[in-house]
């Protein structure tokens, strides 16, 4: 199950703000251990030193949560989240929106999008803005019939069981595909769920002209996270997130968890 061991990348920013209370949370609900971490670029004492400010910062907010804290050399912030994480063996890396973003959405910004293209750890995205609720939601898996997304409805409905929590399975119909044909597929990815732990998997077809317009049709609870396989292009045991993901991502309205391929 994801969430063992988490790592928070922390800027001190509203973005690393969202990250740290997001992944504060997910400790909390899965038990694991946290580890918050700053980069900065090499050469750099004077910035070595802020990232220590940084989290100093960063206990102050968790408010004696149990942690680790690290500073981190590198000349990128998502490579540096991603070369840290294998070391420390954290399984979900958690990221903020990039500033500018608009509230309640995932922006975009350079670490993320590295994450999204080469982490080895499943990535989690908070929106701008995000405050997660005191008990955890429903787990909603954007499922399209293909080997990954097939793989990923065991994964997440093992996690909704051990959580106690909702599964929902979600297709878009955006008006390109057999509406029958999507319907089939999602029946048996719920039969999968079912057959593989038990769990009865809500399940959704979300219509629209566009991704957005499809997603704005669904009701999302607090607390829900909506996770999203890799795509099939992806390397092995590395994230890489397609162009209509990556929509779905921009438009979801609340965090998104993206598992690398072969994630187990």
């Amino acid at each position: 199950m994801i969430g063992e061991h988490v790592i928070v990348g922390y800027t001190a920013d509203a973005g690393g703000r969202d990250a740290l209370a997001l992944g504060a949370a997910i400790s909390r609900v899965t038990g694991g251990e946290l580890t918050v971490a700053t980069i900065y670029p090499p050469g750099s004492p004077g910035e070595a030193v802020e990232a220590q400010a940084n989290l100093a910062h960063a206990a102050e907010e968790l408010n004696g949560l149990p942690a680790e804290y690290v500073t981190y050399e590198s000349r990128g912030v998502g490579r540096g989240l991603s070369v840290l994480a294998s070391r420390i063996r954290a399984d979900l890396i958690v990221a903020g929106s990039a500033d500018g973003g608009q509230r309640g959405r995932i922006g975009i910004g350079s670490t993320s999008d590295h994450l999204l293209h080469l982490s080895p750890e499943a990535v989690m995205l908070a929106p701008a803005g995000y405050r997660p609720p005191e008990e955890a939601g429903r787990l909603t898996l954007a499922y399209v019939h293909r080997p990954q997304c097939d793989a990923a409805v065991e994964r997440v409905a093992q996690t909704a069981l051990r959580l106690g929590v909702p599964l929902r399975l979600i297709t878009l119909d955006l008006r390109t595909d057999d509406p029958g044909r999507l319907r089939d597929d999602l029946a048996l990815a719920v039969r999968l769920a079912w057959e593989t732990t038990g769990i009865e998997a809500g399940a959704e077809i979300a219509e629209g002209h566009d991704v957005a317009e499809a997603l704005a049709t669904l009701e999302w609870e607090p607390g829900e996270l909506l996770v999203c396989a890799a795509s099939e292009d992806a390397q092995p045991h590395r994230v890489f997130l397609g162009e209509l993901a990556m929509k779905v991502l921009r438009a979801a309205p609340c965090p998104v968890t993206v598992l690398p391929r072969g994630f187990d």
